[in-house]
């Protein structure tokens, strides 16, 4: 089968040179017209890239966006062009606790009490010596009194969120929508159920990215299914039944061929985990700086279904 590319640097000259409010309603817009539909807000990896934000995808269900998974730098930014509305979410899901995938969070809540009064669930994983478990993560970022975000106190309940003036300290605080937090054991093997509402079921699993606690999510509207692999390093068969059959699943392509990486998988190892797990189509994302064409090549060795190279908000239906 034959690759998808968009070719970025021409969307990302037209955005500098020709970027109005209606081409990019019209960019937005794009997305939600099927039944089911996959977004790439962040298609880039942990460096610096010109034209791809970090990790973040987002699902859309019958024209409405209803999960979001991680939120690294430049993703606020992408879900605003998507034009997707904050409180259409059911959850958003975090895979782990590097910053490339989660370092937008705080300015994404900023805020958001002002479009949104239902709490927010949002998850991720438990903690070991590498990272925290996801509840003292978001505690350290938004205690009213000791974390770094303290202004985003009212997401985890604080006394004095929302908007008003904080008594010890005589400023305004504006705070952010309230969180319901889960934690989810990134530890056994045997998949959470995350979410459960309208039809659509939400699923996590534990993966092998380095010692650092990670989750994939799989989601299931009705008999169809999406798989978001997040990092990994692809030595867990585990994760090939958790993707089995999927009709979409989303891999990471880190790391150029031959590279030896404990936290990620080879291009080829990519396109085996896809090929064992017989998915009806695979799109590849979070690039590292490296030649690509190489990596789709070495992928080629071990996959040969449909295949996509995905970009900064390209919208995918999924079928």
């Amino acid at each position: 089968m034959g690759v998808f590319m968009v070719r970025l640097p021409v969307i990302f000259l037209l955005g500098i040179f020709c970027a109005s409010l209606s081409s990019l309603s019209a960019f937005g817009q794009s997305c939600g017209t099927t039944p089911l539909d996959v977004q790439i807000l962040g298609s880039g990896g942990p460096r610096m890239n010109p034209t791809r934000a970090s990790t973040s995808y987002l699902v859309w269900i019958e024209g409405r966006a209803r999960i979001l998974i991680d939120m690294g730098g430049g993703a606020q930014h992408r879900f605003g062009e998507s034009q997707a509305k904050l409180e259409d979410l059911w959850m958003v899901g975090i895979s782990h606790l590097h910053p490339d995938h989660v370092s937008d969070l705080p300015a994404f809540l900023w805020l958001s009490h002002e479009v949104r009064k239902e709490p927010l669930k949002v998850f991720g994983p438990t903690g070991n010596d590498a990272a925290p478990d996801f509840a003292i993560f978001l505690n350290r970022l938004f205690d009213e009194k000791t974390g770094a975000f303290p202004v985003l106190g009212s997401a985890l309940g604080g006394s004095y969120g929302g908007s008003g003036v904080r008594p010890d300290m005589g400023r305004v605080v504006a705070g952010g929508v309230r969180l319901d937090v889960g934690v989810i054991d990134a530890v056994k093997s045997d998949p959470s159920v995350v979410l459960q509402r309208e039809g659509t079921t939400v699923t996590a699993r534990k993966i092998p990215h380095g010692n650092m606690p990670t989750l994939a999510y799989r989601v299931q509207t009705g008999n169809v299914s999406i798989v978001f692999s997040s990092d990994q390093n692809g030595t867990d068969p585990g994760f090939v039944e958790f993707a089995k059959g999927a009709n979409l699943l989303i891999m990471h392509l880190a790391i150029p061929p031959g590279a030896n990486v404990p936290l990620h998988a080879t291009p080829a190892v990519v396109g085996r985990v896809a090929q064992e797990a017989a998915v009806k189509q695979l799109i590849v994302s979070h690039f590292g700086l490296f030649e690509l064409d190489a990596a789709i090549a070495d992928l080629r060795t071990a996959y040969n279904g449909p295949l996509i190279v995905g970009a900064d908000m390209q919208c995918t239906p999924v079928l």
